[in-house]
């Protein structure tokens, strides 16, 4: 149909809503004092878990090289978010684990996502959410590996 706006793509609409909760939360790390944190450490650091998390395991997860993994890494450790120790399960290991400086980041962080899922939440409605997040959870069986 001419003049018609084109369908987007699932995989393009997910992706708008999660630039647009990014964007609130790096804006949200800002005015908190993390204005340091660029996105690209935050892809990383997102990944860690609360045990801690191998640098080959970030670099697989965040689909980026060792070699960048590590990069962003020693950038996280110099502004004080995270910390290497050694991994208990292998002494040649290490593991990057979240720092307190990190920690406070997630509390700024999770009250950012949680304000604008109330948002996303107002907006849609509280069926059409319920809904959203049934199948976005039942979609991620097949499309994340790292669940």
């Amino acid at each position: 149909m001419a003049g018609a706006e084109e369908e987007l793509n699932l995989g393009l609409l997910c992706f708008i809503a999660y630039r647009a909760m990014e964007t609130d939360v790096f804006e949200a790390l800002a005015q908190a004092g993390y204005g340091d944190f660029t996105v690209a450490q935050g892809r990383v650091f997102a990944r860690i878990g609360p045990d801690g998390t191998r640098l080959t395991d970030l670099a697989d997860q965040a689909r980026i090289t060792k070699q960048t993994a590590g990069f962003l890494v020693d950038q996280l450790e110099r502004a004080g978010y995270v910390h290497r120790t050694p991994d208990p399960t292998d002494a040649r290991a290490r593991l990057v684990r979240i720092a307190p400086r990190g920690a406070a980041a997630v509390a700024v962080a999770r009250e950012a996502e949680a304000r604008v899922e109330g948002e996303w939440a107002r907006h849609l409605g509280a069926e059409d959410t319920r809904l959203l997040r049934s199948a976005l959870t039942r979609l991620r069986e097949v499309a994340d590996p790292y669940r």
